[in-house]
């Protein structure tokens, strides 16, 4: 058995090798059989195109194409109707002009975009202090005030106008240390009170001075603003003053409170009135009048305590 199945493989080994023989003859003769390209071949490959190419240029000169077998349909000509008979164009229908934007006047602008502080005052001018320009806010706003919407915001009072926050500075001059001891007038919490004050407050001093009365104020916000102050610091239980630098936010502050504060003692007992008072502590202090100005006097003795304590 083991002999019978021997043979059989060899059988198959060599028919395998046989078929493989017969490919290889079959290539070589078809690679025998294949026409040989020579330099005659070619010129006469190259003298076919020509001439295809020069009928196809005469074809073209003649008005065939090529895709027609170089026969062309004659043109259909065109019959023209009678003008009775010809077809009238419906009209189109007319497109409705598009809506344009209506074109504002210039009384339309001043109304609509030039605020002006209590409808009379322009805010046409610079603020000179760069340190205080982020801190004076001095937009215009018909009635400045915001009824404390920001107050839980820390140091977001910067962003109100700075005619209300002379207005809230207005309304507790009355304060002496921390106790509140005036408590009628001026200190008696009526919004409009303090904004017919203001009012009648730059009315003089636009009398006085021939300038917009909010320029002057700013002028006087600048000068009357101490640059340095005095921090309190320990060293073993034993307290020591020390100067440093006041952030601008505080120097505002003070100021306004040194203003309204001195007007307001003035005229607390005396016949002047609050609007007078403040008026010529505005115009005092923006012209750096050290007599007569109380914000000027605290700002000195401030600097002073400063100087000493370096």
């Amino acid at each position: 058995m083991s002999e019978e199945k021997t043979e059989q493989k060899v059988e198959a080994a060599q028919d395998v090798i046989e078929s493989k023989a017969e490919s290889k003859d079959s290539a070589s003769h078809a690679a025998h059989d294949k026409p040989v390209e020579t330099s005659e071949t070619r010129a006469e490959q190259s003298q076919n195109r020509n001439m295809v190419s020069a009928s196809f240029a005469d074809a073209k000169s003649a008005g065939h194409s090529k895709t027609e077998g170089f026969a062309r349909e004659p043109a259909k000509k065109k019959i023209l109707k009678p003008a009775s008979e010809a077809l009238i164009p419906l009209e189109e229908p007319k497109k409705e002009a598009a809506l344009k934007p209506k074109e504002i006047t210039n009384v339309e602008k001043k109304h609509k975009f030039n605020f002006k502080i209590f409808g009379r005052w322009a805010v046409d001018f610079p603020i000179l202090d760069q340190g205080l320009k982020p801190y004076i806010n001095i937009t215009p706003y018909y009635f400045p005030y915001t009824a404390g919407r920001s107050i839980k915001k820390q140091f977001w009072k910067s962003k109100k106008s700075i005619i209300e926050r002379l207005m809230g500075k207005l309304l507790v001059t009355g304060h002496k240390g921390k106790k509140h001891v005036w408590t009628s007038g001026v200190q008696g919490g009526k919004t409009i009170t303090i904004y017919n004050i203001i009012k009648k407050t730059f009315e003089i001093v636009e009398t006085k001075t021939k300038k917009n009365p909010l320029e002057v104020f700013v002028r006087a916000l600048e000068v009357g603003s101490p640059r340095e102050g005095v921090a309190t610091i320990e060293y073993g239980g034993v307290r020591y003053p020390k100067a440093a630098d006041l952030a601008p936010q505080r120097r505002i502050d003070l100021a306004l409170r040194w203003m309204t504060q001195g007007s307001f003692m003035s005229s607390r007992k005396n016949k002047k009135h609050m609007w007078d008072a403040l008026a010529e502590e505005i115009i005092a202090t923006a012209n750096n009048d050290q007599q007569k100005s109380n914000c000027l006097t605290k700002r000195q003795e401030l600097e002073r305590q400063a100087g000493a304590s370096r």
